[in-house]
């Protein structure tokens, strides 16, 4: 039932889909479930043709209720299942936090490791989309400040393709946060890795960063939808004379802080983009480990640039609150002004 092999240029939406159908051809045990991810096959159609693939008793139509999705995923799971949860949008998320930090984070702990937790919940993050309230927030800190929950997103469709499946093996729960305004950017994946995506680095090649342009002047650490914001900007600086490089950190819990600080020894000084609010955001955790471990390195002081700390605004002027290109790029010049 697999799309032809080879090397396919595809958006992140399909890689995502194609890395789904993968898993579950891989392990009866996978099931889907979520709000109208069956027919219509998701509200971003992500999981569109599954159902009709797998048969509605692995791709699971579920009631508007995401307290009570999570809830069922943590009993499938306790009974040997790998449930894969889709939340419609970021801002519906907050019914099930309950369930998500009390329960499914804490139970392999609670039972002293004898209790395993394979659960996903793939979930459309940030904005760029010019959607409702509710349906364009980055709530990544709540969920990497719990103990327990591994947080990942990746950046691009191959990482995306490898890293759905990488995160469907794991033992641990994922919250696996898909970058909504980039699932119809399109880039070149190669569908027919299947198991070999699982051996590049295993599982915990989930949680490795990349250094996706190298560079000698200044770091910029980003992931998910920034990622490409970041790209943009060092493209601009070097028009300018500047040597940027781009850190893709792909996962946000655990942090992988060896690459950064490596980067950063390289170059003296740190930008850290995220569409969050900067304020107690994953930057802020970033740029403290960093000062920590890098302090004689540094060249300047490590600048954060994201979010304000307030509500995400209406659609018209989403634009102002977004970490763009010219926000970025003054941080850069900043850190170079010392």
């Amino acid at each position: 039932m697999s799309d032809a092999g080879g090397i396919q240029r595809i958006p992140m939406a399909k890689a995502i889909n194609l890395g789904l159908r993968r898993s579950m051809e891989r392990d009866n045990k996978v099931l889907l479930m979520g709000e109208d991810i069956g027919k219509l096959g998701g509200v971003f159609r992500v999981t569109d043709g599954l159902q009709k693939d797998f048969g509605t008793t692995r791709v699971v139509d579920t009631p508007l209720a995401e307290s009570g999705i999570i809830g069922t995923a943590i009993g499938l799971a306790l009974a040997g299942y790998r449930p894969v949860c889709e939340i419609q949008f970021d801002g519906f998320i907050f019914p099930a936090y309950d369930q998500i930090t009390t329960q499914l984070a804490k139970l392999h702990y609670r039972s002293r490791g004898a209790l395993e937790l394979p659960v996903v919940i793939r979930v459309p993050f940030g904005g760029g989309i010019g959607a409702v309230e509710h349906h364009s927030e980055s709530p990544e800190a709540l969920f990497a400040h719990t103990a327990g929950l591994r947080v990942v997103s990746p950046a691009n469709p191959a990482d995306a393709f490898t890293m759905i499946q990488q995160a469907i093996a794991s033992p641990d729960p994922v919250l696996f946060l898909e970058p909504k305004a980039r699932y119809w950017d399109k880039a070149e994946v190669d569908v027919t890795a299947g198991d070999q995506a699982l051996d590049l680095g295993g599982v915990g090649g989930l949680h490795t960063a990349r250094v996706v342009r190298p560079g000698t002047d200044v770091t910029i650490a980003a992931y998910g939808p920034t990622v490409a914001t970041a790209m943009a900007a060092a493209g601009v600086a070097e028009q300018e004379g500047h040597s940027v490089e781009v850190l893709d950190l792909r996962s946000i819990s655990p942090i992988d802080f060896d690459t950064i600080a490596d980067s950063v020894r390289r170059t003296g000084r740190l930008v850290v983009a995220h569409e969050a609010p900067v304020f107690f955001g994953a930057g802020a955790e970033i740029a403290a480990r960093i000062s920590e471990q890098c302090f004689y390195s540094l060249e300047a002081p490590v600048l954060r640039v994201g979010g304000f700390h307030a509500p995400y605004p209406v659609a018209n002027i989403e634009e102002d609150y977004l970490p763009n290109l010219d926000r970025v790029l003054h941080a850069v010049d900043a850190v170079l002004a010392h």
